[in-house]
């Protein structure tokens, strides 16, 4: 897994401060066509995703990118009775109101936190001092980076899984000319360990964690409560989607090709409804949430698609992760 770690590192670095290709290097060469056979793995794909994921399909198996520094903000929106959404086209922090408090999963970067996540609270009448526990999906600095600013303004706890602890204080260095312009980003001090399977409890809230490793070696997805004008529902959040591929290796997707078919199961068992993730390219949010603002009574969520729609989301990304595997092997 530590090539894997590397290769995502290094990804990351050019997603942090821009720094590209150095100037020596050529254009990476055109992919080679898709074969016959993985043509026909995206149209069973595609097949199986109708109507409601086809657009997810296409991004993932077709058209993926990753988010990006000028994705723009989103409307901050109260989601459902209890979760908000904050963020922008590319990245989503979620706030969850409880009994005990806020709990906020993940935390944008560091140098958005005055303007988008802050601004993003006052706009929801939220108080960013009542966020008890900040859950991070995984170790990249677009997911941590405002963490330290709650835990040293307002004492909020910072939960990571040991192994992106690790990735996180201990980051690979840079290579192939490609690298960070300035120092790594700051990271939270180690307060709590996310465990597959140990139940988090804010208040009123318990959040039960999901280890899916690929992305990151220590990458997790949550399912937790939620409700929507009175009624219960189960939301789930995928917290280490890629979002291109290449910057996986080989072992790194086929890890996790293996998360996601364990997630799909895990989620099946407990209901999950409603979709939630922090990167929401492939389902783009900023639509559900123009949706929200002129829903009328007997309207749906956008957010609550039922739970045979939400396992055609979780296929989709299974399907085309099988789909880049594919593609390796020629």
């Amino acid at each position: 897994m530590r090539v894997s770690i590397a290769v995502k590192w290094t990804a990351l670095s050019v997603l942090l401060f821009g720094a590209g290709l150095s100037a020596q290097q050529s254009p990476p060469a055109p992919p080679a066509p898709d074969t016959p056979a993985v043509t026909a793995m995206i149209e069973a794909a595609r097949k199986a995703a109708a109507p409601e994921f086809a657009e997810a399909v296409r991004f993932w198996c077709e058209a993926p990118r990753a988010n990006r520094l000028d994705d723009p903000p989103i409307t901050p929106t109260r989601i459902l009775d209890n979760v908000y959404a904050i963020g922008n086209s590319g990245t989503t922090v979620y706030v969850v109101r409880t009994a005990a408090g806020l709990l906020m999963i993940d935390a944008l970067f560091a140098d958005q936190v005055d303007t988008q996540l802050l601004p993003g609270f006052r706009a929801l009448g939220l108080d960013p001092a009542q966020v008890k526990i900040v859950l991070v999906t995984h170790g990249h600095a677009d997911h941590f980076g405002g963490a330290p600013y709650f835990q040293e303004k307002f004492g909020s706890k910072v939960y990571v899984s040991a192994a992106d602890w690790m990735l996180m204080e201990n980051p690979p260095p840079a290579r192939g000319g490609r690298g960070p312009a300035g120092p790594p980003a700051a990271i939270p001090k180690h307060d709590a360990d996310i465990v597959e399977g140990q139940k988090i409890t804010l208040g009123d809230l318990t959040v039960t964690p999901v280890a899916v490793p690929g992305h990151t070696p220590g990458s997790m997805a949550f399912i937790f409560p939620v409700t929507d004008r009175g009624a219960s529902h189960t939301a789930a959040l995928f917290g280490g989607a890629w979002l291109t591929p290449n910057i996986l290796s080989d072992q790194a997707l086929a890890t996790f090709a293996a998360s996601v078919a364990r997630f799909r199961g895990q989620t099946s068992a407990a209901g999950v409804d409603t979709l939630l993730q922090n990167h929401m390219l492939m389902v783009p949010i900023q639509a559900k949430l123009d949706e929200l603002a002129n829903r009328k009574a007997g309207d749906r969520n956008p957010f609550v698609v039922g739970k045979a729609a939400y396992q055609k989301f979780v296929g989709a990304l299974d399907a085309c992760t099988n789909v880049n595997l594919a593609r390796r092997k020629g």
